[in-house]
């Protein structure tokens, strides 16, 4: 289990445009890490949308935005251009990410149990390290709240 002050695991990624993300290659820049269960989802349709409202806030600040879930680069990309986003949708198929952050978890709905993602945020400071940590995430005012962090932990380095 990932913790404050951990370094924060390297990984390459397909994202939702056709490149690879390596996280690494973000070094000397803060990183906002979030896992989310599925595109086109109500609760991750709305934290998406959220992260990308205020991506204009976190670029300012310098802050990568960083969305993972195990749907495919293909279906990150429908599900980017069907609701505008602007942040980056990274496609973990194989949920190595997932598990090596700790997200993938067994979870429960209506009597059955099954393997999937926990909501969860990590923020990454430029040294690689994590910062701060969100853990069953609830959506309405999470972005908000993470950049709100995002504004605190950045502020000498904001200008």
């Amino acid at each position: 289990m990932l913790k404050i002050a951990d370094e924060a695991p390297d990984f390459t990624l397909p994202d939702d445009r056709g490149n690879q993300v390596k996280l690494s290659d973000l070094r000397q820049s803060h990183v906002v890490l979030y896992f989310y269960p599925k595109d086109d989802t109500s609760g991750c349709t709305r934290e998406a949308k959220d992260f990308s409202g205020l991506s204009g806030e976190f670029a300012s600040l310098g802050v990568h935005i960083l969305g993972i879930s195990k749907d495919s680069a293909e279906k990150h990309m429908k599900f980017r251009k069907k609701h505008q986003l602007n942040v980056t949708l990274l496609s973990d198929n194989a949920s190595d990410v997932c598990e090596r952050y700790g997200v993938w978890k067994e979870k429960s709905m209506y009597g059955k149990t099954y393997m999937g993602i926990e909501r969860t945020t990590f923020y990454i400071g430029p040294n690689g390290s994590i910062l701060k940590i969100w853990n069953k995430v609830r959506v309405p005012g999470h972005a908000e709240d993470v950049l709100a962090t995002a504004r605190e932990l950045h502020l000498p380095d904001s200008k």
